[in-house]
């Protein structure tokens, strides 16, 4: 494996990363400004990475974008619609679905603001791939339900689950690695702006007449909290580079070490960040408190424990 980035996989990254930048939410309060979500939809329908799967993207090209979304706090469906759209890529001609849908999960429709449909996966008998392949359909979206990420919307499904057509168990599992592979890169860019946000505050608050990041004990609780990020890239980019490169089964067992790793280690730097901001951290008007409520949001779905992955290496 060479973990190094192609000219054009830098491109795509610096790419997501300045449109993440230039209208992501700068604040909580930015979350309610529908005229910046507006201009954020059209910025992101016209470049077309809700499509990246069925335009021949790789997993390590589609990881790059989703974690640089995160990281921006991009509040319009990326995630959802990216993983449909593989669904739909796989069934070739069999699916009849040409519009951005969102993600069907059990009774759920993720990510699916201002979207009308949504495409899922269900495996005979437990609801997941198990390796046995499985059907993949639609459902309408219906009510928002409730959810503590503030900047993705969830909605009841409505109506009932259409097939549209089959996977063989191959593809079911491959689908699972990027399923496991995209929601780890989501964790990964919401803890990497966790952390930026505590590095700039440091830089700038003072105590005692100097500024808390030239104090030891913060300077070490910012250095752990990157050498947890460089772990969390190392794990993902294996991950995302197994999605398209190994067997089946061993792509979906690199993303459940990546999710579980890269996980764990988000929610410390998260909690983190709470932690270099002192008071100010735990108010409302942090962002601190929103990159965490992505990370535990991303995790929740498609979670892997430990055990799942000490019972596949036994």
């Amino acid at each position: 494996m060479d973990v190094r980035l192609t000219t054009e996989q830098r491109d795509l990254r610096d790419a997501a990363a300045r449109l993440a930048d230039d209208l992501g939410p700068g604040s909580v309060l930015d979350l309610d400004d529908t005229e910046r979500v507006e201009r954020l939809e059209k910025a992101v329908a016209a470049t077309g990475w809700r499509s990246l799967r069925s335009d021949g993207a790789s997993g390590v090209e589609v990881a790059l974008v989703v974690e640089e979304f995160a990281r921006g706090l991009v509040d319009v469906p990326l995630l959802g619609p990216l993983l449909a759209d593989d669904l739909r890529a796989r069934l070739g001609d069999e699916a009849e679905v040409a519009e951005p849908v969102a993600l069907a999960v059990g009774d759920e429709a993720v990510d699916a603001r201002g979207l009308r449909g949504a495409l899922g996966l269900r495996a005979a008998g437990d609801g997941g791939t198990g390796g046995v392949g499985g059907t993949v359909g639609t459902v309408g979206v219906g009510e928002p339900v409730f959810g503590i990420d503030l900047t993705r919307t969830n909605a009841a499904a409505s109506g009932p689950f259409e097939p549209v057509g089959e996977l063989s168990a191959d593809a079911a599992l491959r689908w699972q690695a990027l399923a496991l592979t995209v929601t780890t890169a989501d964790i990964l860019g919401a803890a990497r702006g966790a952390y930026a946000l505590a590095c700039d505050y440091a830089k700038v608050r003072s105590q005692y007449g100097r500024t808390i990041g030239s104090f030891q004990a913060i300077a070490h609780l910012l250095a752990e909290s990157l050498a947890l990020i460089e772990g969390s890239v190392s794990v993902l980019r294996y991950a995302a580079w197994a999605v398209d490169e190994l067997e089946p089964a061993e792509a979906v067992r690199a993303g459940q070490v990546a999710k579980v790793y890269t996980a764990r280690a988000a929610q410390t730097i998260c909690e983190t960040s709470v932690q270099v901001h002192g008071g100010i951290g735990n108010t409302w008007e942090c962002l601190a408190h929103v990159f965490l409520r992505r990370v535990l949001t991303s995790g929740a779905l498609f979670p892997v424990s430990l055990e799942e992955i000490d019972l596949g290496l036994s």
